[in-house]
């Protein structure tokens, strides 16, 4: 599998030897390492692996199996589920896509894919209901994204939060929930296609993103909807440039 690795691993994993479980099968998994419908190693070669109790391990899988990647049976083991069936919209699940490598084109276009269901109407609720300081908040992170000596990670950081900031002002719970799919989206696509440190298409993604701030202060979910629709899809087609692959079906403007 060809990867795109994305520059975003700031979500704190799960602490304790519980955590480190959790965390380790889940990136093994997600790798291919344990492949889909094979069986995991018994408990007790797992507990003398990660230096665990059998409690310990036994809340860990667990945890994996309400994520729906494995599903253990009494007489038969601990076994890895089809990809179809695990949670997605896992927040753990997308990082550990992210540290595994696991980000093709494919799967990148679907989380795009995604963003472009979900985001424009986001902007479009965000011009209805938001506040002053959210205006207020909105300019600021696009006053950062244009500053001309910020690096690429600088520049993705503030470009989430620009986004965050468009579905807190959404006032729709849901819409923030979403804040994992867009980190590891955004990572990706810059990672594969950058407009740092090319000034022209810096200086063009930041206003593409003043457009969304604009269309939300003026009260404008018609225009919010569409210029957040124009920046998905422009990332959508930097990827396409790159990788020389294209989405399933015709995305259009």
């Amino acid at each position: 599998m060809n990867s795109l690795q994305p520059g975003l691993h700031r979500k704190q994993q799960p602490k304790g030897f519980h955590g480190h479980v959790i965390t380790e099968l889940g990136r093994s998994i997600v790798s291919g390492a344990y492949p889909e419908n094979s069986l995991l190693p018994r408990d007790a070669e797992l507990q003398e692996r990660f230096g665990v109790s059998r409690t310990v391990l036994r809340e860990a899988l667990k945890t994996l199996a309400a994520k729906g990647m494995i599903q253990p049976k009494a007489k038969i083991g601990t076994r890895v589920l089809a990809r179809e069936g695990w949670n997605l919209f896992d927040p753990d699940i997308l990082q550990w896509h992210a540290e595994a490598g696991a980000i093709d084109a494919g799967f990148l276009f679907s989380l795009q894919e995604m963003r472009l269901a979900l985001e424009p109407e986001a902007a479009a609720l965000a011009a209805l209901r938001r506040t002053d300081a959210q205006v207020a908040e909105l300019f600021r992170w696009v006053g950062r994204m244009g500053d001309m000596t910020i690096t690429g990670a600088e520049f993705v950081e503030y470009d989430l939060r620009f986004h965050i900031s468009v579905a807190e002002a959404s006032q729709n719970p849901f819409m923030r929930a979403i804040s994992a799919l867009i980190e590891v989206a955004l990572g990706a696509t810059f990672t594969v296609s950058s407009p740092i440190p090319n000034t022209e298409k810096h200086k063009l993604n930041v206003e593409r993103h003043r457009a969304i701030a604009e269309a939300i202060k003026n009260k404008d979910p018609v225009a919010a909807r569409s210029a957040m629709r124009t920046v998905i899809l422009e990332g959508i087609g930097r990827v396409s440039e790159v990788t020389g692959k294209h989405p399933l079906t015709d995305l259009g403007a």
